[in-house]
């Protein structure tokens, strides 16, 4: 007689981990947060989170970093859906810190690297020990250093060369009073994971993601969208596209594709031929140096 097997498909392997890296938490640190923009990787963090622990709701408040600079629907989006889950939302805003003198706002170099002080005084202020992010190796080469626990100094930097070991699904979240833990379920996902999971699962997400019509401005060999935050120069003229958003961030430098996908199954064909990762090919704020993200992160940043 053959004894019955039990296999764990990618995505459900995936979802596992997860599921195991949210419950660590969980069990071990006081004040966990999870940072939620309504995009599409905090919104899958959401849900593996939301399963983690059902029936009860996931056991800590999610924080938006906001710029100011958002897509309306969005912001739409994330309040809808922090009500649908039951959540407590902390909004820790860059314009607070514009206002009081914390950070000098450039107008052409836009908001994101803002977006550090604003993070950090949110954890500050909460008292917050880990903070989960939705961040993968696949997008970019310093994301690709970070571990699942990732250790932040008492001003929240982060070394590269001061990572702990992650043997057998083991995390060490040691740390001392003012230092934080960043946690990354997602990690070892990619985008194409995502779009996968999203499919099987009915994630809802922003519209924007999506195919549809909108005024965009061609700008660095990127697709951006025209919204009221985003000065043109004389050069430009904004035209309509049919497009969609691998990405969302800050309006000012996040930018959109031309596509007509306009379901899960569809950007799952359109991601599966890519071969730039989202934002490699639609953030702007990434391109600044080879070893941009990384220097942010060092002070701070996701």
């Amino acid at each position: 007689m053959v004894s019955p097997t039990y296999e764990l498909t990618h995505l459900e392997a995936l979802e596992a981990e997860a599921v195991h890296i949210f419950r660590e938490v969980a069990a071990t640190f006081e004040r966990p947060v999870l940072l939620f923009s309504g995009g599409k990787d905090s919104m899958v963090m959401l849900h593996v989170a939301a399963k983690a622990f059902w029936p009860s709701p996931p056991p800590f408040p999610v924080m938006h970093v906001d710029t100011g600079h958002n897509f309306d629907e969005v912001i739409e989006f994330r309040d809808r859906t922090v009500d649908r889950y039951g959540l407590r939302l902390v909004v820790t805003s860059v314009q607070d810190d514009i206002d009081a003198g914390r950070v000098v706002e450039d107008p052409k170099a836009g908001r994101n690297r803002l977006q550090t002080v604003a993070l950090l005084r949110g954890i500050r202020e909460h008292s917050f020990d880990a903070v989960f992010g939705g961040a993968r190796r696949d997008e970019e080469k310093a994301r690709a250093k970070e571990r699942v626990f990732s250790f932040r100094d008492e001003f929240g930097q982060w070394d590269p060369r001061n990572q702990r070991p992650e043997l057998w699904d083991l995390y060490n979240g040691r740390h001392r009073k003012g230092e934080h833990i960043r946690v990354f379920p997602l990690s070892n996902w990619t985008e194409l994971d995502i779009w996968q999971y999203i499919e099987a699962e009915g994630v809802n997400l922003p519209s924007i993601y999506y195919s549809h019509r909108r005024p965009v401005v061609q700008r660095d060999g990127m697709l951006l969208a025209h919204t009221r935050f985003l000065t043109l120069g004389e050069d430009e003229t904004p035209y309509e596209a049919t497009v969609r958003f691998r990405t969302v961030g800050d309006a000012t430098c996040t930018g959109c594709v031309e596509s007509t996908a306009t379901s899960p199954a569809e950007v799952v064909t359109e991601v599966a031929a890519s071969r730039l990762t989202e934002r490699g090919a639609t953030r702007a704020d990434d391109r600044i140096s080879e070893a941009g993200m990384e220097d942010r992160k060092k002070e701070g940043y996701f």
